[in-house]
């Protein structure tokens, strides 16, 4: 598999290479890319997207792309944003679930993968209040809430199965995380499932982690570009990417001013950020373990009826070449 796949990154490195060369210039924050009008990027800042808090207080893609109509929309929601490229209203979704990327494309949404927002597995948690649940096998019978088909809800099936047990054994209700914070420290939920700036500021209000997503799924966010676009526009997909890779450099290189924007952004402290920045791992460059880790989620999310089988897709295909 490696090796195959090797040969293939290859040829695309000196396809985006040349795009980079010919669409950019060499300068990702002057040259101009011919024929675009319009580009739509989401911005979504939760879980704790560092990478895209930067590009906004920076203005990164308004240098990138001068003369180009910028918009970005705040879709939080995975199945809103495949929604909105399949209806042809958005280009780029900067942080897509991979569930819902698949998800999309398995129902013949034109959406494909430009490249790797994060993988996070410890950002996406399984939270609780009540002394008496010390570990999974406590959550028989319990109220737990958190949003459906998302990587939250495959750490939580994901750890219910490590311990024989299923979705049958445990009451779920299908939330947003404010909410489902809300009603954990209320006591009407006996655990929730959290992700981004709701841990720490759950944490802070007396609730624990129980359970992580580490050793359980990578928790694989994407980038997603609708097919079209890149089709029409090499050249700013290319643009886009360099972009983005220039900010995570940014970000690993002034820490200290990158975790000030987010926690402006966030309403959490520096300290909470920086204490939260070390879960992600925000590296663009995909991997053959990100490509096995979604095939990973496919066979998953068939096995627990949130894709049918004869749905399946080729993950490979789903990444643009």
């Amino acid at each position: 598999m490696f090796s195959k796949l090797r040969k293939m990154i290859l040829p695309m490195g000196i396809l985006a290479l040349g795009l980079l060369i010919a669409g950019c210039g060499g300068d990702s924050k002057k040259a101009e890319v011919p024929d675009l009008k319009e580009l739509r990027i989401t911005y979504v800042k939760a879980p704790l997207n560092i990478p895209s808090i930067v590009e906004k207080k920076q203005q990164s893609f308004e240098k990138a792309f001068p003369g180009v109509k910028l918009t970005f929309p705040e879709i939080a929601s995975g199945a809103k944003q495949t929604e909105a490229m399949a209806a042809g209203e958005l280009d780029i979704a900067n942080a897509l679930g991979g569930t819902s990327a698949i998800l999309a494309a398995a129902n013949g949404a034109d959406v494909k993968i430009l490249g790797i927002y994060s993988r996070a597995p410890k950002a996406f948690t399984i939270m609780v209040k009540d002394p008496s649940i010390q570990s999974v096998k406590d959550l028989k019978g319990k109220k737990i809430g958190g949003p459906k088909g998302t990587i939250l809800h495959q750490v939580l099936l994901s750890a219910l199965a490590a311990e024989g047990m299923s979705a049958e054994d445990v009451e779920f209700v299908n939330m947003d995380i404010p909410p489902a914070v809300a009603a954990l420290q209320s006591g009407s939920l006996d655990a929730a499932l959290v992700a981004g700036p709701g841990v720490y500021q759950a944490t802070q209000n007396g609730a624990r982690i129980l359970k992580t997503g580490e050793g359980l799924v990578d928790a694989i966010i994407v980038i997603g570009v609708r097919g079209e676009f890149v089709k029409k526009h090499p050249s700013a997909a290319a643009k886009f990417m360099q972009v983005h890779r220039e900010v995570v450099s940014f970000i690993k290189t002034n820490q200290a001013e990158a975790f000030k924007m987010t926690a402006e952004e966030t309403g959490l402290s520096p300290e909470g950020v920086a204490a939260m920045a070390s879960w992600y791992d925000f590296d663009p460059a995909v991997r053959p373990s990100d490509i096995e880790d979604l095939k990973k989620t496919q066979d998953f999310m068939i096995a627990n009826g949130m894709l049918p089988k004869e749905k399946a897709i080729d993950i490979e295909k789903l990444f643009v070449k």
